[in-house]
């Protein structure tokens, strides 16, 4: 599939908002903090410290939540970060309740997670695990779970001619860049895979049980939204200021091939719907002259022996819908392609 004609299509496509508030806080504060923790409150960390002895011990709950928000170790600051800006398209997607309830119930289901993992640890191999790296990091990677099963999987090059870079890729490097930073990081990684299966198991039904009050999401939407919400783009891009002159030069050259490939994009489409939409219907049904000239009998005999339609699965219609296309056209592109999500989209932007 083009790669280009995909990332155009999304930069047009309705669900792609600017508005992503809960997204930007969670980016912004939790790094303040812990840049301000590390550099000028050094002696503040210890009551960030994520201590799971001194919540058993002492019933320290309240380090449940200082311990699970604010990251101690830079490194981890900067990949968290990374991966609530790429998964910010949850937030767009589904709405800011839908994902914070995802939030709140992977944060809780992993606390719980890691208390029962840190147990069988000890009991299996003997070793106690006082402390585990703090951070906002069990909703981070309860939500690979969601990345994984309903973003689709988009190639945009190979290396040596077998490894295929996609549009996951980088996000996937960073999980596992997280994932390696430190000793016991796999057990707060695993209680976060966890939980974000059992939030999104259709059998548990934990969605239904942790979720967000729509009072409190109108609270917030009051509060948080005019300060992290970002105002809608204009129609003329402006471009930035760089710090260089290069910076501004390359800048401004990518402002124009970007322009330049949105045209492009936007011709192609007009040109494809004054052929009869966003299908090529001629490779799907036959010609008209075609059907004219063919007798009653064959065409009566050749429809009772076609086989059924194939029944399209709605969820991937959503996608397509999502994606910018009409219900009909997603339709028919999931039909021939037989519910193959990447070549129906891949058939819906060439034709």
């Amino acid at each position: 599939m083009p790669p280009v004609l995909l990332l155009l299509h999304r930069q047009v496509a309705p669900h792609y908002g600017n508005k992503a508030p809960l997204s930007k806080s969670l980016l912004l504060v939790p790094s303040g903090l812990s840049i301000l923790l590390t550099l000028l409150f050094q002696h503040y960390q210890k009551f960030f410290v994520y201590n799971l002895q001194a919540v058993k011990e002492d019933f320290q709950i309240w380090r449940l939540v200082c311990g699970r928000t604010v990251c101690l170790d830079l490194k981890d600051t900067f990949c968290s970060s990374l991966l609530i800006y790429s998964f910010r398209i949850f937030e767009r997607r589904y709405g800011s309740r839908k994902f914070s309830s995802f939030l709140l119930g992977s944060w809780m289901l992993s606390a719980l997670f890691d208390l029962l993992l840190v147990e069988v640890v000890q009991y299996v191999f003997g070793i106690t695990i006082s402390s585990l790296p703090s951070g906002f990091l069990g909703p981070l990677f309860a939500l690979f779970v969601p990345f994984y099963c309903s973003i689709p999987r988009v190639q945009v090059t190979q290396i040596l001619g077998h490894l295929s870079i996609t549009n996951k890729t980088l996000v996937y490097i960073l999980g596992l860049q997280l994932l390696t930073s430190g000793s016991y990081i796999w057990i707060v990684a695993l209680s976060g895979l966890i939980s974000g299966i059992c939030y999104n198991s259709s059998v548990l039904k934990v969605h239904r049980v942790i979720c967000i009050p729509s009072w409190v999401a109108k609270v917030f939407s009051w509060t948080l939204e005019p300060i992290f919400s970002t105002a809608e783009p204009s129609s003329e891009i402006r471009v930035g200021m760089g710090a260089t002159v290069d910076i501004q030069r390359q800048q401004t050259m990518e402002l124009l091939d970007r322009q330049i490939m949105l045209s492009q994009f936007a011709q192609m489409r007009r040109q494809r719907q004054q052929q009869g939409g966003m299908i090529n219907w001629n490779r799907l049904f036959r010609p008209l002259r075609q059907r004219r000239n063919a007798n009653y009998q064959d065409i009566l005999q050749s429809e009772q022996d076609a086989p059924p339609p194939t029944e399209v699965s709605e969820e991937q219609v959503a996608r397509l819908m999502e994606m910018g296309f009409s219900r009909g056209d997603a339709l028919e592109a999931l039909r021939a392609s037989n519910n193959d999500l990447n070549l129906a989209t891949n058939f819906l932007l060439q034709h």
